[in-house]
């Protein structure tokens, strides 16, 4: 029975976590790669803990307490947490165990000085690596020793780190085990980590050497500042060398201490160039067998490097695959769509189908790769210049990436004579009934398609699909709907440079946009007032609905306890539940009828959802749920739209856009005029201001129809997957969503399901969530984010795009989730990217501010088609921004000031 509680180092691998833990898995899997040295030891498995859990039943009882405490709630995590590690320090080691131990310790040398680490389940995980979460202990010296440590070791599964660690990411401390590895102590002369991708670029091929004197201890607490090396191909390429004023020694006896450092030694590098090398060249190998760059933690002694602990390294935002080993530049489709949350496998297959581009996936998120229109010198300068108006950073990281020497090929121009590939649409008349032609044909697309699918079901519903992409690209490739497009944003750029030039005002085409016609998305916020409109008269009704969106917010709480406690039916994502309707009182529309003007508020929510119900925030994620699907998302907002609002809002804002714009036009004109050459110079800016008005709207259109074709998409899915549920060959239908389009279309085919698979893509997407996209990133795994080189800025301001023009002061509101919007009139938003989802809080703010953004996102359209001043691409808004502080937004210069 005892030689089940103690393993060799050498006998273990990777695919023994179970039984030993992440730590040991890793050093048992770094001991077989031919050579690294790892020091010799054992492990104690997590049947040794399991079976002194089971010495105390009280145990059980605390950790109940502890999966229902908030995990904000740090007083009691820490009050339980402290509880349940004196239980389990005070438990005796049973005879046979202590045994089985002291034999293990026997082969080392009874009094040999040990290590004894913690090593848990969840631990050095690809996904969540679990630094630091649990206890190390060092210079352990004989038997007795070294059990009391590896009780210690045991309790330190409930530090309150590593348990508030586990409560964030949704890991049930019972499926937790914790084994312990005792290995025989290195005394290094020097120590370190060793990160084989540079930690803070991502770049893979620069690796980072972190060094100091004595144990690594020093470097890891904090105690002093490491010698830097960065190695690529096999050289030193810049270095650091730090005043290293103390060490940590191990201690004869026993434990360790802190020591100065000779002063003559202090600024001695510790490490050569060539050391430094050389462990580059060992963290090489060990990141080749484990597959993915690893965080290396190592000692130097005698002249040899020894391996204490090698795990992945967590933080790294993954690389597109590549079938070349050519260089690579890519940018990122979430910050064109105003969408950097992760996505889920078949978001993204259907979001790759139906682009106009080839489009490559990592880390739960789209790239367009961008190398070859870099490499030829006309199409770069095109695609700079676009990019650039769009959002600068994106433009500035990917010139920080052409700054460097050979990264980007240099590719010829395109034959004389030959037109540039994606060269400027040719020119369209300003015809309003353009864009009303334009606008009837998608409604006829999408129709045909309404139609035409309702008989399609198994692989002849996927064939149907197939075809139907064709069309959505074929619709949305249109050449006039590209040309209106363009000419409405050309429009806008023609009147912001000409009229700056002309008379020196900033972004004058802003007020000349507001209430242009046929903007759906600015439409949809607007019919959002009509729907309070109907709402406001009937007091019985506003308070069922105040009644709504409080058992909403109780079942976000519902929500995040299943997320955060591995629930099996919940994947990590807020408003991403499977089965809601229980819950979240999607039925209150049918309860609704039965009040007095209840009738006639559902006829109005209802037909909203009918026009506008395809919609959400992050839609072009196909997987997330649609207003019509949940409606309850726009109680909060229609609540606010009855609380601030008198009747006939929509209206009257909208009148008074349109006023203020024909007040501007005629004010521009005249001024015009009384220059030199005005006439020609009134006549050219009358044109172009007919013209934006005729078709900046019609730029919203577009996505309105792929999202209405996803809709329709959607349901047809569901229909398929709600089918293989009933048949058993799913768990729940949403099961479907970590498939891409392609594996489910062979599951309907099959009836066969990879559930291993699907508990991965879930594992998977749940790390995605905790990763930041860049703008820009490199095959090499360079994350480029761009910054604004500007100095016209206040000191201490946030800078970034000005998009809509107008200074505003107001209360700042932070919202990450549309649902948890809680606004009053004069409001200033502030969020990390908006889509048009967002457009019905729109109506009701002052200002608003994003982390994401350019100059044509939807964003900005609307904030100009209301008036609102907006600042886009403002880097970490929403964490530098409290709710609640008063903050002015600078519109015309992009910037925002913190006022409180």
């Amino acid at each position: 029975m005892t030689e089940q509680y103690v393993w060799d180092l050498k006998e273990i691998d990777e695919t023994q976590v179970a039984v030993v833990g992440g730590k040991a898995a890793h050093l048992g899997a770094l001991s077989r790669i031919d050579g690294v040295r790892v020091p010799a030891g054992f492990c104690v498995t997590t049947d040794a803990f399991r079976r002194i859990m089971a010495e105390a039943p009280s145990l059980d009882e605390r950790l109940d307490l502890l999966s229902r405490v908030d995990p904000d709630d740090r007083e009691a995590i820490r009050t339980l947490s402290a509880q349940i590690r004196r239980t389990i320090e005070e438990i005796a080691v049973p005879d046979d165990l202590a045994a089985a131990i002291t034999r293990a310790l026997a082969r080392l040398g009874e009094q040999a000085a040990c290590a004894v680490r913690s090593s848990a389940t969840a631990e050095d995980l690809p996904t969540a690596s679990f630094a630091g979460q649990q206890d190390t202990y060092l210079n352990v010296v004989g038997p007795p020793a070294v059990l009391q440590h590896v009780s210690r070791c045991w309790a330190s599964l409930f530090t309150e780190r590593a348990v508030t660690y586990r409560r964030r990411n949704g890991i049930d401390h019972r499926t937790v085990h914790m084994a312990v590895v005792v290995q025989q102590m290195v005394f290094p002369q020097a120590s370190g980590i060793l990160f084989t991708a540079d930690p803070v670029t991502g770049n893979r091929k620069v690796a980072t050497v972190d060094a100091g004197f004595g144990l690594g201890e020093a470097l890891v607490s904090g105690l002093v500042n490491p010698d830097v090396f960065k190695v690529r191909d096999g050289e030193v390429v810049a270095k650091e060398i730090a005043a290293k004023e103390r060490a940590v020694q191990a201690l004869a006896d026993g434990g360790t201490r802190e020591v100065a450092v000779e002063a003559q030694r202090q600024e001695q590098p510790a490490l050569t160039d060539a050391q430094a090398v050389r462990l580059v060249q060992l963290g090489r190998r060990i990141e080749a067998h484990f597959g993915r760059p690893q965080d290396i933690e190592w000692c130097l002694a005698d002249d040899g490097f020894q391996i204490v602990q090698s795990r992945p390294v967590t933080t790294l935002f993954p690389v597109p695959e590549a079938d070349d080993a050519e260089n690579h530049v890519y940018v990122s489709v979430g910050h064109q769509q105003m969408m950097t949350d992760a996505m889920k496998p078949l978001g993204l297959s259907t979001w790759q189908l139906t682009a106009m581009a080839p489009m490559h996936t990592a880390g739960g998120r789209l790239f367009v790769d961008v190398t070859r229109r870099l490499a030829s010198p006309a199409s770069r300068a095109g695609l700079l210049d676009l990019i650039g108006k769009g959002d600068p950073l994106t433009r500035d990281a990917l010139e920080t990436v052409l700054d460097r020497d050979g990264f980007v090929p240099s590719l010829p121009d395109a034959a004389p004579g030959k037109p540039p590939a994606g060269g400027a649409p040719a020119p369209i008349a300003t015809d309003p009934a353009v864009v009303t032609e334009l606008i009837e044909r998608s409604q006829a697309s999408v129709a045909a398609l309404e139609r035409d699918i309702r008989s399609k079901t198994g692989p002849a519903l996927f064939d149907f699909l197939l075809e139907a992409f064709e069309e959505h690209k074929r619709v949305l490739g249109d050449p006039v709907s590209m040309q209106a497009i363009m000419a409405g944003m050309e429009a806008t750029w023609w009147l912001n440079d000409k009229l700056y030039e002309w008379l020196g005002e900033k972004n004058v085409a802003d007020t000349l946009t507001l209430s242009a016609p046929d903007n759906i998305t600015s439409e949809m916020g607007l019919a959002l007032l009509d729907v309070a409109d109907a709402i406001r008269p009937y007091p019985e009704v506003v308070t069922f609905l105040q009644g709504v969106q409080e058992g909403g917010a109780r079942d976000e709480v519902v929500r995040d306890e299943a997320v955060r406690g591995g629930g099996a039916r919940h994947d990590g994502v807020r408003h991403e539940g499977a089965r809601h309707d229980d819950v979240c009182h999607e039925g209150f529309l049918d309860e609704l009828a039965k009040l007095t003007g209840g009738p006639e508020a559902r006829d109005a929510i209802e037909a909203y959802l009918d026009r506008y119900g395809m919609r959400c925030v992050g839609e072009i994620d196909i997987t997330r749920p649609r207003w019509r699907e949940r409606p309850t998302t726009l109680v909060p907002v229609i609540l606010d739209n009855v609380r601030n609002f008198g009747p006939g809002a929509a209206e009257r804002r909208f009148e008074e856009g349109r006023q203020k714009a024909l007040k501007k036009e005629q004010d521009v004109l005249a001024r015009l005029r009384a220059l030199p050459d005005g006439d020609r110079k009134a006549d050219e800016t009358k044109r172009m201001i007919d013209r934006v008005r005729t078709f900046i709207g019609y730029r919203e259109y577009p996505k309105y129809g792929i999202i209405s074709r996803y809709f329709v998409y959607k349901q047809a899915l569901l229909g398929e997957a709600e089918r293989l549920a009933r048949a058993g060959v799913l768990a729940e239908r949403e099961d479907v969503f970590y498939l891409t389009f392609q594996e489910f279309h062979e599951v309907v085919r099959s009836h066969q399901v990879d559930e291993q698979l699907i508990r991965e893509r879930k594992e998977a997407f749940r790390s995605y969530q905790a990763l930041t996209p860049p703008r820009v990133l490199t095959s090499d795994g360079e994350a480029v984010n761009g910054s604004y080189r500007r100095d016209d800025v206040p000191t201490g301001a946030l800078t970034g795009l000005p998009v809509s023009a107008g200074t505003v002061e107001g209360r700042a509101r932070v919202v990450l989730d549309m649902a948890d919007a809680d606004l009053e009139a004069g409001d200033i938003l502030v969020t990390a990217f908006t889509d048009p989802s967002w457009s019905p809080l729109f109506v009701g703010i002052a200002g608003l501010v994003t982390e994401v953004g350019g100059l044509m996102t939807h964003g900005a359209v609307i904030a100009r088609e209301y008036g609102l001043p907006a600042v886009v691409g403002v880097a970490q808004a929403t964490r530098l921004i409290r709710d609640g502080q008063r903050i002015r937004v600078h519109g015309t210069d992009g910037y925002v000031e913190i006022l409180s």
